[in-house]
């Protein structure tokens, strides 16, 4: 007795013979099989047809994102449809576009020319997470749920420089002492913030962050204190600020160090009365919250230059945590690769179960600049290009790391001007592309517009 074939595949691809001859291939696998030449169908075909997968190409003769078309359509249609797996049809040329599309939701890749066997395993792996989600009336949100909690675990880790700082947060949680976390880019200041708070006795009200350095000066009282209807051009209705954000809970305010010296004034006034006064209002509104604030900068050296306030530092530093870099514990890099080589195995479909030793001599005598930012960007990466069931040192494509980091390190402490020709070199290198650019200088992109308006790039 034959076996009922089951699923609905879309292919989108604008060579007629690829789609001609999947059109003779796939029906003998899957119930429904259909073909558009052109992504510009797309969207009225996924209503019409209702497929479980779609299998995109990356290129099409009309060009939309200066062909990078796979990506902008894998974006689109995992808002239009979550429910529905891409699996991404491209060139030996495009496999970093293709990581970038699994990054952004696609289920895998195929690279051509395929081989048939290849093609049909991927495929129905797609189509049996899709109909598994139809089943219980999900839209593939478990999957999602299980890795954004386990990114918010912090690992401590074996070195003794993390048991200590395990230690004292024992000591630091319940109270609600200000703390200062202090670190290099991709040290985990973030994370740490988190764990404070969840170990605090505000950990029934989420935590209010903010990325300081990123506010531009004309937002600045805005976004932190508020602003009520008419205090300028586009305020139509009053917007609570971050302070009033965190009241009974835990404001985190990330790259302090970055806000200009006659704003930090104000936020002084707010820290030391715990109050603050909307854009536009009159009222004084009293705030109850704890504040833990985090920078990569020399804040003292900052203070002997004039560029930081002696009086707010002290005021944010009551208890200082330093993070130290990933080279500093090194007994640490080995087992963080792990966690995140299952991590993202799971995420992408993997078979992955080991680290093959190359690998982990690899990783152990690289310097990690980016720290475990980059660490996990670059397990990432090798768990998606990965074959077979372990990691080898072929897989950690280490060079690439390396290039993209020689810009980033301790890009915040330089002085104007060298920080402006990295910024201009990073857009260089990147051809303009922010979130590249973002990532080789090791910010972030609200933090990089921040820079590219500071000097006029």
């Amino acid at each position: 007795m034959a076996t009922q074939k089951e699923g609905k595949i879309l292919i989108v691809d604008d060579n007629a013979g690829i789609r001609k001859t999947l059109e003779i291939l796939l029906p003998m696998y899957f119930a429904e099989v259909k073909t558009i030449p052109s992504p510009a169908m797309l969207m009225t075909t996924l209503e019409q047809f209702r497929p479980d997968v779609v299998l995109l190409d990356m290129n099409f003769n009309a060009s939309i994102n200066t062909g990078n078309e796979g990506l902008y359509w894998t974006s689109e249609l995992k808002k239009s449809a979550p429910d529905v797996e891409v699996v991404l049809f491209t060139a030996y040329a495009d496999i970093q576009l293709a990581v970038e599309g699994m990054k952004r939701g696609a289920f895998d890749f195929i690279v051509k020319p395929w081989e048939n066997a290849k093609l049909v395993e991927v495929l129905n792996a797609a189509k049996d997470k899709a109909c598994k989600a139809h089943s219980k009336d999900i839209r593939s949100k478990s999957d999602v749920d299980v890795d954004a909690s386990s990114e918010n675990h912090m690992f401590w880790g074996t070195s003794p420089a993390m048991a200590s700082i395990q230690k004292s947060l024992s000591k630091i949680a319940p109270t609600d002492a200000t703390v200062l976390i202090t670190g290099e880019n991709g040290t985990g200041k973030d994370m740490l913030a988190q764990e404070i708070h969840a170990h605090s006795l505000r950990n029934g009200k989420p935590m209010v962050a903010v990325d300081a350095g990123a506010i531009t000066e004309t937002l600045f009282e805005s976004e932190l204190f508020g602003h009520v209807k008419g205090a300028f051009t586009d305020a139509h209705t009053d917007h609570i600020g971050k302070f009033e954000q965190a009241d009974g809970s835990t404001l985190f305010m990330d790259e302090i160090g970055n806000i200009p010296l006659h704003l930090q004034a104000k936020l002084l006034r707010a820290i030391q009365n715990r109050s603050i006064v909307r854009v536009g209002g009159s009222k004084t509104i009293p705030v109850n919250i704890r504040l833990i604030c985090a920078t990569n900068m020399d804040l003292e050296a900052l203070v002997r230059e004039g560029r930081f306030r002696e009086d707010l530092y002290y005021r944010i530093n009551t208890v200082h945590v330093a993070l130290p870099p990933l080279r500093e514990r090194k007994e640490d890099i080995v087992p963080l690769a792990e966690m995140f080589m299952e991590r993202y195995a799971k995420k992408y479909h993997r078979p992955l179960v080991s680290l093959s030793d190359s690998a982990a001599e690899v990783l152990k005598n690289y310097r990690w600049n980016g720290n475990i930012r980059e660490l996990q960007n670059c397990m990432e990466k090798a768990v998606i290009l990965s074959e077979g069931t372990t990691l080898t040192a072929k897989d950690i494509k280490i060079e690439h790391t390396q290039t993209a980091q020689v810009s980033a390190t301790n890009l915040r402490v330089l002085s104007d001007s060298d920080e402006e020709r990295l910024v201009r070199n990073a857009m260089e290198r990147t051809g303009g592309n922010i979130s590249a650019a973002a990532k080789m200088l090791g910010v972030s992109r609200p933090t990089l517009y921040a820079k590219l308006k500071k000097y006029g790039l």
